[in-house]
């Protein structure tokens, strides 16, 4: 039996008529009857008595006919459900970033959720160099990692340029500088993210090309953390200014360059090449694309 046919039996009996029920459906009275002998040939059992007039339904067709109304009601609601879906009025988008790729996302989200406050966000904290692994296995269905990746599978935007600064406590010696050599900072106190990364192995390359002495004193696990201890005047480091915008709009920070050093992070996004965005995704996606203008 199919979606139609069920139809057909629940219009039938809404009606109490054949001819009835092809006005409503928009068939012809022959269609309707061919329909219905269909179906009770495909179950074996006559579903209306053919000795009334009013299309009075035998006991199987009552059976039949309420498990049909719920096959109907689950078609309605399925068919709500995805134009919900394309309205962007229900639905979810999962995404995937590190710590540092994090902090691109937020005023993404916001501007996101004020616009579809009804879609569901879900960020995962990714290690970098699995995001890429955890799309293609479809964990998630968009990444953001600070390079690009190796893998033809996968459809890599770019959605922003960050760059690596030096963050100091506005009480250091250095924080009326807007720059500084490498050079001038073989003395100070690093503060340093304990993760291995691109861009920390090109500081310490940077380090040793100017012969300058890298001091990391402290190491931990949280950009947080690390901010809070320059904050203090521990000591000093290297962070992506995206992650340390706000501390440094509040004058908590002081973000310098360093002259040899100029570092620029560009961050993508990045999804399954050969398969569909979910509506949810695109609208993310593009909202995304907008704040890297």
């Amino acid at each position: 039996m199919d979606i139609n046919q069920l139809e057909v039996l629940v219009t039938v009996a809404n009606e109490r008529s054949f001819s009835r029920a092809a006005d409503v459906l928009e068939r012809t009275q022959p269609a309707i009857s061919q329909s219905i002998r269909r179906l009770e040939k495909e179950i074996g059992e006559t579903l209306f008595d053919r000795s009334s007039k009013d299309g009075t339904l035998t006991f199987a067709g009552e059976v039949l006919l309420d498990h049909a109304k719920q096959m109907l009601n689950l078609r309605h609601n399925a068919e709500n459900a995805l134009r919900e879906m394309r309205s962007l009025q229900q639905g979810k988008v999962s995404i995937s970033a590190n710590e540092h790729t994090v902090f691109y996302l937020l005023p993404v989200i916001e501007e996101f959720h004020a616009a579809h406050p009804l879609i569901k966000i879900e960020v995962q904290r990714g290690v970098a160099s699995r995001i890429p692994k955890q799309i293609t296995a479809r964990e998630v269905e968009l990444g953001l990692i600070s390079f690009s990746p190796n893998d033809d599978s996968l459809h890599s935007v770019p959605v922003f340029t960050d760059e690596l600064v030096l963050v100091v406590s506005p009480k250091h010696r250095l924080a009326k500088s807007e720059s500084v050599s490498i050079k001038d900072l073989g003395k100070e106190a690093f503060i340093a993210h304990n993760a291995v990364s691109p861009y920390r192995k090109k500081v310490i390359e940077s380090f040793d090309k100017y012969k300058t002495d890298l001091n990391i004193v402290v190491e931990l696990p949280s950009l947080e953390a690390i901010k809070r201890l320059v904050e203090k005047g521990v000591g000093v480091a290297l962070v992506p200014r995206l992650t340390a915008q706000s501390e440094i709009d509040g004058g908590q920070l002081v973000a310098l360059s360093v002259n040899e050093m100029r570092l620029n992070r560009k961050l993508n996004i990045i999804y399954r090449r050969n398969s569909s965005l979910s509506h949810a995704a695109e609208a993310f996606l593009k909202i995304a694309k907008n704040f890297g203008k």
